[in-house]
């Protein structure tokens, strides 16, 4: 089972000042636009999503078919077998968007500790 690219997508308050701390702590911009409320900050392997008003707690973040700098990957698990494997075990899926055979879907399981876990496929 491959997952692909982590990263943790946090909420925040105010995108500008969360760009500003994270920068001063080593990250740069990689991908996203403040006009669009959402920046992916990098730092070496380590990847956090900063988002201003999408979503309410922070996300635990998988990307089937990405490696960690946003690169389609040769092979990689797709998002409705990792579901089927997930529900197969006994993890309830709480938010379903899979369509269609292949391609990009989503869906978010949460943890234990109610940490929402996002497996969101792109490719």
């Amino acid at each position: 089972m491959i997952l692909g690219c982590f990263s943790i997508s946090l909420s925040v308050e105010d995108l500008k000042k969360s760009k500003e701390f994270y920068e001063k702590i080593g990250f740069e911009v990689f991908a996203g636009s403040e006009s669009h409320n959402f920046l992916i900050m990098k730092n070496g392997e380590t990847n956090i999503g900063l988002f201003q008003g999408m979503f309410e707690s922070n996300i635990l973040t998988f990307n089937p078919g990405w490696n960690q700098n946003a690169e389609n990957t040769d092979s990689f698990t797709d998002v409705r077998e990792l579901k089927k494997d997930f529900e197969s075990k006994g993890i309830e899926v709480v938010d379903d968007s899979i369509s269609g055979e292949s391609g990009p879907s989503n869906f978010k399981i949460i943890d234990p500790d109610g940490n929402p876990i996002l497996i969101d496929q792109h490719v």
